[in-house]
């Protein structure tokens, strides 16, 4: 499709229109757009762009798909203002990018881009990403009821406790989710202030196990954390029974690396100066912002299998960490699905592995079996939903230890 063919046919209005400095460069591109909209759609260049979004015509437009390159890059300011009028105009922007440096990404995300997909196309997913930004907004007396009423105080100077999975589905979303809730409800007449970070951006479902509404305004928060102060953050929080307050993941995926370290840092000092617990879920995935975790939080829990995979990656996390001089004794390993009191055999298995890796294994999570998947997808807590499982009671007990000695050294201080 030639950029000439902005307006196809008076029968059939543009519903959409891609904008590029060479659409034949993105002939995948192409082929999605024939394929989700057919002949509604048009193409324009970055200058027939600012023109025609200024027209009447551009009022009918869904959506625009904004794609670039790294040679693109140069033409930024541009490409900012044209979603920019788009958005002036209440049309969805969806960006398609390749090779392009995260902070572009991340300026442009700021200026109003709604979609972020990777160019070359994954199968089907520009379809699904027109089919995000055209959804209905959200039911908004759903997300009210979930939204934190809680008041931002300042004056605390809360635990900071990270969670990292060796390994896909060692439970390290389950241990964050239901050590936050146990914490929160650890002491009845005094009960703590607790907030839950789900810091695993591309697939992070801390909001899933307990059942909240993702909202765009976390990827706002997140991407200009500069303008965040403890009442922003606050209003970006979902609660959980009125007990457990949530940052969820974002709406929609979005690089790991479009969050810088300083972004971290902003984050994690406003909920700590908030909350006496600040429970983090992070993601499998090292990144550069990992080290600011790592470094700030006084409990940094791993959670691993007992299999090669978590055996292998861990060795190779604990490489990584001493070749670069970072803490790596700061690390507190958790089993997932341990042996049984009786099965010696299993427990012997737990010893040679942490003697191979040279590592102390300090918590043994029993394997809760289906129950605990199961109780997941329900989204409530193990507390509420099987509160008799062994996972759940063990993950009690280690939520009353941390508490215990958080208490002790309150009182000490104090």
């Amino acid at each position: 499709m030639s950029s000439s063919a902005v307006l196809k046919t008076e029968s059939q209005p543009l519903v959409a229109c891609t904008i590029s400095r060479d659409v034949q460069i993105f002939d995948l591109l192409i082929e999605d757009m024939e394929a989700a909209l057919g002949e509604t759609w048009g193409d324009l260049g970055f200058d027939d762009a600012e023109a025609f979004l200024q027209q009447s015509e551009a009022d009918d437009l869904q959506f625009v798909a904004v794609a670039m390159d790294q040679d693109d890059e140069q033409n930024i300011e541009q490409i900012g203002r044209i979603i920019g009028m788009a958005k002036s105009k209440s049309i969805k922007v969806i960006l398609i990018t390749e090779d392009v440096s995260p902070a572009s990404l991340h300026q442009l995300l700021r200026q109003g881009g709604d979609e972020f997909v990777p160019y070359p196309l994954p199968e089907n997913e520009l379809a699904n990403a027109i089919e995000r930004v055209l959804a209905p907004e959200p039911e908004v007396q759903l997300i009210a009821e979930q939204e934190t009423k809680l008041k931002a105080t300042g004056d605390k100077e809360g635990v900071l406790i990270a969670v990292h999975g060796m390994a896909g589905g060692t439970g390290a979303t389950t241990l964050a989710v239901n050590l936050a809730w146990e914490l929160a409800n650890v002491d009845k007449d005094n009960a703590p202030r607790v907030c839950l970070l789900d810091f695993d951006f591309q697939f992070g479902s801390a909001a899933t196990f307990l059942d909240l509404a993702r909202r765009e305004t976390v990827l706002e928060l997140l991407t200009d954390t500069e303008a965040m102060d403890s009442e922003s953050f606050m209003q970006a929080l979902m609660t959980y029974e009125e007990k457990l307050q949530v940052l969820t993941s974002p709406m929609d995926m979005i690089p790991l690396d479009l969050i810088t370290p300083t972004d971290i840092e902003r984050i994690i000092e406003v909920a700590r100066t908030n909350f006496d617990y600040v429970i983090i879920d992070m993601p499998s995935t090292m990144v550069e912002w990992s080290q600011t975790v790592l470094e700030t939080a006084h409990v940094y829990f791993a959670t691993l299998e007992l299999d090669m995979r978590s055996a292998q990656n861990t060795l190779r996390l604990k490489r990584a960490l001493q070749s670069e001089d970072l803490p790596f004794d700061k690390l507190r390993f958790v089993l997932n699905k341990a042996p049984g009191f009786t099965d010696l055999n299993g427990k012997s298995r737990v010893k040679r592995l942490a003697e191979s890796l040279g590592i102390s294994i300090e918590v043994q999570l029993p394997d809760g079996g289906k129950p605990v998947a199961q109780n997941a997808d329900h989204g409530v807590p193990l507390a509420t939903g099987v509160p008799k499982n062994a996972t759940r009671k063990e993950i009690m007990k280690l939520a009353q230890s941390v508490h215990a000695v958080n208490a002790d050294e309150a009182e000490a201080r104090g």
